[in-house]
């Protein structure tokens, strides 16, 4: 499908720019063995995906995600079930909004969690704490891959990280945040939507 061309005006005779691209994977499985099915929404969840209806998810397109996701639609019907993979474009951009705050969420949500995690394990003992570096840091670095657009609270679960680090003498060893992301060069329609338009969701 091809890319959505620049749409709108700024109000200045200027083209704006529309919705980027997405990859969608639509799929049915059958209902049992449920073994296949719960593998393959356990794959879909690790990648981040933006649940858009029952057998129907999507994520910012390029070459990684689409790959990711036709690799998922080959073990569907692997399966015995049916899969599809599917180019498009939201038809506004507070739909795109709306799709990249409920990851943006889901995001949040877990760094959160490893933030308090990490607050909580600041009285164990110094041997406690370099294990639970590592293996925070490693969480972190599992969450950021499919952080496609970042949440306030990724700074926040960084700094507990560096914190409880500091705190056994690991502080050489801190990552520097960063959004990982594919080095496959986005397509050209794909989404870019400022992490900043994004809010951050308070915790419950």
């Amino acid at each position: 499908m091809a890319n959505r061309p620049m749409s709108g005006s700024d109000g200045h005779g200027v083209a704006a720019p529309g919705p980027g691209q997405w990859v969608l994977l639509s799929y049915r499985m059958p209902r049992e063995p449920s073994t296949p099915r719960i593998a393959v929404w356990r794959k879909l969840k690790r990648l981040g995906v933006a649940q858009i209806s029952d057998g129907l998810v999507a994520l910012p397109a390029d070459a990684r995600t689409r790959e990711q996701l036709e690799w998922i639609a080959d073990e569907v019907t692997e399966a015995g079930g049916t899969a599809g993979i599917w180019l498009a474009q939201p038809g506004t951009l507070t739909q795109e909004r709306e799709l990249a705050s409920a990851m943006a969420e889901a995001r949040a949500d877990e760094y959160r969690k490893v933030a308090e995690e990490a607050g909580a394990l600041a009285a164990e003992s110094p041997a406690e704490r370099q294990r639970a570096v590592r293996r925070l840091r490693a969480e972190l670095r599992r969450i950021a891959r499919r952080d496609f657009f970042p949440p306030t609270a990724r700074d926040h679960a960084h700094r507990a990280v560096e914190e409880l680090a500091a705190g056994t003498g690991a502080v050489g060893a801190t990552r520097k945040p960063s959004r990982v992301r594919s080095s496959a060069a986005p397509s050209p329609g794909a989404p870019q939507v400022p992490a900043k338009s994004v809010p951050e969701v308070p915790s419950s």
